[in-house]
Protein backbone atom coordinates (compact mmCIF):
# COMPACT_ATOMS: atom_id res chain seq x y z
CA UNK A 1 0.00 0.00 0.00
CA UNK A 2 2.87 2.25 -0.74
CA UNK A 3 0.56 4.17 -3.38
CA UNK A 4 -1.98 4.98 -0.33
CA UNK A 5 0.69 6.17 2.11
CA UNK A 6 2.37 8.50 -0.64
CA UNK A 7 -1.20 10.00 -1.54
CA UNK A 8 -1.89 10.83 1.82
CA UNK A 9 1.69 12.72 2.51
CA UNK A 10 1.00 14.44 -0.53
CA UNK A 11 -2.56 15.30 0.26
CA UNK A 12 -1.32 16.17 4.04
CA UNK A 13 1.20 18.71 2.80
CA UNK A 14 -1.57 20.64 0.82
CA UNK A 15 -0.71 18.90 -2.58
CA UNK A 16 -3.41 19.00 -5.40
CA UNK A 17 -3.24 15.14 -6.29
CA UNK A 18 -5.05 13.42 -9.43
CA UNK A 19 -5.90 9.88 -8.51
CA UNK A 20 -6.90 7.72 -11.47
CA UNK A 21 -7.64 4.12 -10.04
CA UNK A 22 -9.23 0.89 -11.19
CA UNK A 23 -12.30 0.94 -13.40
CA UNK A 24 -14.30 4.07 -14.49
CA UNK A 25 -17.06 5.68 -12.68
CA UNK A 26 -20.21 6.23 -14.14
CA UNK A 27 -22.51 8.50 -13.37
CA UNK A 28 -22.00 12.60 -12.89
CA UNK A 29 -19.58 12.42 -9.40
CA UNK A 30 -15.91 11.69 -9.00
CA UNK A 31 -16.25 8.58 -6.50
CA UNK A 32 -12.69 8.00 -5.88
CA UNK A 33 -11.67 6.38 -9.02
CA UNK A 34 -10.91 9.48 -11.26
CA UNK A 35 -10.58 12.45 -9.38
CA UNK A 36 -8.93 15.54 -8.39
CA UNK A 37 -8.03 15.70 -4.70
CA UNK A 38 -7.44 18.11 -1.93
CA UNK A 39 -7.18 18.52 1.72
CA UNK A 40 -10.25 20.45 2.24
CA UNK A 41 -8.80 22.48 5.06
CA UNK A 42 -6.59 24.65 2.56
CA UNK A 43 -8.14 28.16 2.95
CA UNK A 44 -7.74 28.92 -0.62
CA UNK A 45 -7.92 24.90 -2.22
CA UNK A 46 -11.16 26.53 -4.24
CA UNK A 47 -9.29 29.55 -5.65
CA UNK A 48 -6.50 26.63 -6.38
CA UNK A 49 -8.59 23.70 -8.01
CA UNK A 50 -10.41 25.79 -9.52
CA UNK A 51 -7.32 27.65 -11.77
CA UNK A 52 -6.11 24.10 -12.18
CA UNK A 53 -9.74 22.89 -13.71
CA UNK A 54 -9.72 25.74 -15.76
CA UNK A 55 -13.36 27.22 -14.50
CA UNK A 56 -15.41 30.13 -12.79
CA UNK A 57 -14.27 30.62 -9.54
CA UNK A 58 -18.20 30.59 -8.01
CA UNK A 59 -18.31 26.88 -8.60
CA UNK A 60 -18.63 25.12 -5.75
CA UNK A 61 -16.67 21.24 -5.04
CA UNK A 62 -17.55 18.06 -3.40
CA UNK A 63 -16.19 16.12 -0.74
CA UNK A 64 -15.50 12.46 0.21
CA UNK A 65 -15.55 11.60 3.99
CA UNK A 66 -15.40 8.44 6.03
CA UNK A 67 -18.95 7.72 6.60
CA UNK A 68 -18.65 7.30 10.43
CA UNK A 69 -17.50 10.54 10.18
CA UNK A 70 -19.87 12.32 8.00
CA UNK A 71 -22.43 13.35 11.22
CA UNK A 72 -19.69 15.03 12.89
CA UNK A 73 -18.35 17.41 9.61
CA UNK A 74 -22.32 17.79 7.85
CA UNK A 75 -26.08 17.92 8.50
CA UNK A 76 -25.96 14.67 6.75
CA UNK A 77 -29.38 13.16 7.16
CA UNK A 78 -28.44 9.84 5.21
CA UNK A 79 -25.54 7.75 3.79
CA UNK A 80 -24.81 9.29 0.35
CA UNK A 81 -22.02 7.00 -1.63
CA UNK A 82 -23.03 8.71 -4.72
CA UNK A 83 -22.64 12.43 -3.80
CA UNK A 84 -26.22 13.20 -5.01
CA UNK A 85 -27.15 15.80 -2.22
CA UNK A 86 -26.39 18.76 -0.29
CA UNK A 87 -26.09 19.15 3.27
CA UNK A 88 -25.10 21.79 5.85
CA UNK A 89 -21.13 21.76 6.38
CA UNK A 90 -20.82 22.25 10.21
CA UNK A 91 -17.24 23.19 10.60
CA UNK A 92 -15.89 26.70 9.54
CA UNK A 93 -12.59 25.64 8.39
CA UNK A 94 -13.80 23.30 5.74
CA UNK A 95 -13.55 26.25 3.72
CA UNK A 96 -12.38 24.61 0.06
CA UNK A 97 -15.42 22.42 0.07
CA UNK A 98 -17.87 25.18 1.31
CA UNK A 99 -20.26 27.12 -1.03
CA UNK A 100 -21.56 30.22 -0.34
CA UNK A 101 -24.82 28.95 0.83
CA UNK A 102 -23.02 26.88 3.59
CA UNK A 103 -23.18 23.51 2.24
CA UNK A 104 -21.45 20.70 0.23
CA UNK A 105 -22.00 17.67 -2.01
CA UNK A 106 -21.11 15.14 -0.15
CA UNK A 107 -19.66 11.72 -0.72
CA UNK A 108 -20.09 9.21 2.67
CA UNK A 109 -17.01 6.34 2.05
CA UNK A 110 -18.26 3.53 3.98
CA UNK A 111 -16.00 -0.04 4.38
CA UNK A 112 -17.93 -2.02 1.88
CA UNK A 113 -17.43 1.20 -0.65
CA UNK A 114 -14.65 1.61 -2.74
CA UNK A 115 -11.18 -0.50 -0.47
CA UNK A 116 -8.39 1.58 -2.31
CA UNK A 117 -10.14 4.87 -1.87
CA UNK A 118 -11.55 4.35 1.15
CA UNK A 119 -7.98 3.42 2.49
CA UNK A 120 -6.27 6.66 1.34
CA UNK A 121 -9.19 8.71 3.70
CA UNK A 122 -8.54 6.22 6.42
CA UNK A 123 -4.84 7.07 6.05
CA UNK A 124 -4.92 10.70 5.31
CA UNK A 125 -7.32 10.64 8.76
CA UNK A 126 -4.59 9.22 10.49
CA UNK A 127 -2.39 11.63 9.52
CA UNK A 128 -4.25 14.49 9.81
CA UNK A 129 -7.11 14.00 12.24
CA UNK A 130 -9.58 15.28 9.55
CA UNK A 131 -11.32 12.03 7.39
CA UNK A 132 -12.82 15.01 4.78
CA UNK A 133 -10.95 15.48 1.17
CA UNK A 134 -12.17 17.68 -1.21
CA UNK A 135 -12.89 15.42 -4.60
CA UNK A 136 -13.69 16.68 -7.86
CA UNK A 137 -13.98 14.87 -11.40
CA UNK A 138 -10.62 14.11 -13.14
CA UNK A 139 -10.77 16.81 -16.06
CA UNK A 140 -10.53 19.79 -16.95
CA UNK A 141 -13.59 22.60 -18.37
CA UNK A 142 -15.08 21.11 -21.62
CA UNK A 143 -13.18 17.92 -21.63
CA UNK A 144 -14.39 14.33 -20.49
CA UNK A 145 -13.34 12.50 -17.51
CA UNK A 146 -10.16 11.04 -17.88
CA UNK A 147 -10.76 7.54 -19.64
CA UNK A 148 -7.46 6.15 -19.98
CA UNK A 149 -4.68 6.70 -18.39
CA UNK A 150 -2.85 8.57 -21.18
CA UNK A 151 -5.84 11.07 -20.09
CA UNK A 152 -4.91 11.61 -17.02
CA UNK A 153 -1.25 12.28 -18.13
CA UNK A 154 -2.41 14.51 -20.35
CA UNK A 155 -4.12 16.43 -17.42
CA UNK A 156 -1.38 16.43 -15.32
CA UNK A 157 1.52 17.53 -17.89
CA UNK A 158 -0.56 20.31 -18.93
CA UNK A 159 -2.12 21.73 -15.39
CA UNK A 160 -0.25 22.63 -12.13
CA UNK A 161 -1.49 19.18 -10.32
CA UNK A 162 1.28 18.37 -8.37
CA UNK A 163 1.07 14.81 -8.73
CA UNK A 164 -0.97 12.58 -10.39
CA UNK A 165 -1.09 8.62 -9.23
CA UNK A 166 -2.00 5.93 -11.81
CA UNK A 167 -2.76 2.51 -10.37
CA UNK A 168 0.68 2.21 -8.28
CA UNK A 169 2.83 5.11 -10.13
CA UNK A 170 3.47 7.99 -8.55
CA UNK A 171 4.12 10.89 -10.94
CA UNK A 172 5.56 14.18 -9.01
CA UNK A 173 6.28 17.64 -10.70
Amino acid sequence: MNVINEAANLLSQQKVIGWYQGHGEIGPRALGNRSILMDPRVPDGKRIVNLIKKRENYRPFGASVLEEYAKDYFDILWPDPYMLYFFEVKVSYLKSITHIDGTCRVQTVSKRDNPLFRKLLERFYEITGCPVLLNTSLNVAGKPLAAYPRDAMELFNNSSIDAMIVGEQVYKK
